[in-house]
């Protein structure tokens, strides 16, 4: 059996890891059960694999810093009649430990030894270091 396996894509027209809950929280990034989508033109071949506990990580100005976890697929038709992939979310962004990923274009499987790790509850309550400065201890192994 294959491992746990896991999608990434560039977070275009955000900043920040705030820009991207602010824009999910918005009427326009819901679908009609109010959770969060992320529309794109590609299905996942392997979709089954990917709902079994899979995230989506999102890459912030090259780096990769949050995560959420894909609930389901839905078909999406626009106003073109072009049908499209709904990636489904969690609204719960989870915050990961930073690492530089090159950009790229659309999504990508990420193998789940090659994701980066979650930040971690007990630094839930500390004020964030910038992104540059955790990618950098981190490139260092301090986490």
């Amino acid at each position: 059996m294959a491992g746990k396996l896991h999608l990434i894509k560039l977070c275009v027209g955000a900043e920040k890891v705030e820009d991207l809950i602010a824009w999910q929280a918005s009427a326009a990034a819901k679908g009609p059960d109010g959770r969060p989508r992320h529309v794109t033109r590609m299905w996942p071949k392997r979709a089954a694999q990917l709902l079994e506990g899979g995230a989506l990580y999102w890459v912030f100005k090259g780096q990769i810093l949050a995560r959420q976890r894909i609930c389901a697929f839905d078909e999406v038709i626009g106003e073109d009649e072009i049908r499209r992939c709904g990636i489904v979310l969690d609204p719960h962004v989870i915050l990961t430990t930073p690492r530089r990923k090159r950009p790229f274009q659309g999504w990508r499987y990420l193998a789940h030894e090659d994701a980066p790790p979650d930040l971690g509850s007990q630094r839930d309550s500390e004020a964030p270091l910038p992104p540059e400065l955790q990618a950098a201890l981190a490139e260092i192994g301090v986490r």
